[in-house]
């Protein structure tokens, strides 16, 4: 039985200007009307890459980071996150979906998985690199405090992995943003 293509939301990312709000044909919700709706919560729901061989994809996050996917078809994989699902999807199918046209390569921003130890820094961006990722930049001690290193997966898209000791980790996975 095959499964409709789902049709995940996304995240819009305004990266160094690269896109405008002008550029796109849908008006502006008028103000008056911004303020029946009320404030929009403040959360994020899914968060979807698309990508350009799925089980590269799927091995990636499978073997690097160890999740298993909630669903999966021929086009898109979703894992279910704390709080909210990680979609891959293929990079044609999700460009059609959209309807926008697909790039060459990804946009200049990065996601991140922190984790709740320095020492799990390193052997975490070593599984993901024995996985298909890329090593971007090796774990070091950035100048602000913590450890990080970067790691892209098959498709380019870059992963911070990361201890911060100023965010703390609850059991559930969260980290909570402390001043």
């Amino acid at each position: 039985m095959r499964l409709a293509r789902p049709s995940p939301a996304r995240v819009l990312i305004f990266a160094h200007g690269a896109m405008r709000p002008e550029a796109f044909d849908a008006p502006a919700i008028p103000p008056a009307r911004m303020k029946e709706l009320g404030r929009m919560q403040q959360q994020i729901s899914v968060i979807t890459l698309g990508v350009a061989d799925l089980a590269a994809s799927r091995h990636f996050y499978t073997r690097g980071f160890g999740w298993q996917p909630a669903f999966e078809n021929d086009e898109i994989l979703f894992y279910q996150m704390n709080g909210f699902v990680f979609g891959t999807w293929r990079k044609a199918a999700l460009a059609e979906d959209m309807a926008r046209p697909s790039t060459g390569g990804p946009a200049a921003f990065a996601l991140a998985h922190n984790v709740a130890a320095q020492a799990d820094v390193a052997p975490l961006i070593d599984a993901l690199v024995a996985a298909g990722g890329t090593l971007l930049r090796a774990a070091d001690a950035p100048p602000h405090g913590g450890f990080r290193g970067y790691v892209a997966d098959p498709d380019g898209h870059a992963w911070e992995i990361a201890w911060n000791p100023a965010w703390p980790i609850v059991a559930e996975g969260h980290v909570t943003f402390s001043a």
